[in-house]
């Protein structure tokens, strides 16, 4: 079964009927995945001045070698976990399907824990495929004005030499319309 071992509300109580419809939703995962190994949900509502009142829902689920994430929005706190379930249990069907294709090509060192549950048949493998590469110069420049490249090139996110560090840096956008720094720590 699927423990939340972190449940927490930002700007909203966290009732015990919330608390048990997110453990119900959880636990559809069970049949994907004995190998969770920690769960964190945490439930948002804030204000939107357009849009009135917003819900958001984030979980991350720790899993051996890797961590699957979903974040949903929506009107309704219930509706948004839904989605948020939905989500996870597509994520934990490719997981599973990668390392069960690792397991049959001889592969099982990549991957330490097992999956315990059978196969499913109704998911086709995920490969990752690069189709582009770019290569470019990178000059040294402050965050802002990464972010600012980034608005001129009609981007989501601009790689950048920080002038402050000297390494690499990501600038991007995020869905509430602010920017996001990643920078690496060496």
């Amino acid at each position: 079964m699927v423990h939340i071992y972190k449940l927490a509300g930002r700007n909203v109580e966290v009732t015990e009927a919330l608390r048990d419809y997110v453990e119900n939703k959880l636990t559809r995962l069970d049949r994907y995945s004995s190998q969770i190994t920690d769960a964190r949900v945490t439930l948002t509502v804030r204000d939107v001045r357009d849009a009135g009142r917003r819900n958001r829902v984030e979980v991350q689920l720790n899993v051996p070698h890797g961590i699957i994430r979903a974040e949903e929005h929506h009107a309704d706190m219930y509706a948004a976990i839904d989605h948020a379930s939905d989500v996870l249990e597509r994520q934990l069907r490719k997981f599973k399907t990668r390392y069960l294709k690792q397991r049959e090509d001889g592969n099982e060192a990549d991957i330490a824990s097992p999956m315990s549950a059978p196969p499913i048949d109704d998911v086709t493998e995920f490969r990752p495929e690069i189709v582009r590469q770019k290569s470019f110069e990178m000059r040294p420049m402050t965050p802002e004005d990464a972010a600012a490249q980034m608005e001129a090139l009609g981007h989501d996110f601009y790689v950048f030499l920080s002038a402050k560090t000297g390494g690499c840096g990501v600038v991007y956008r995020r869905k509430d319309g602010h920017y996001g720094l990643i920078e690496p720590k060496t």
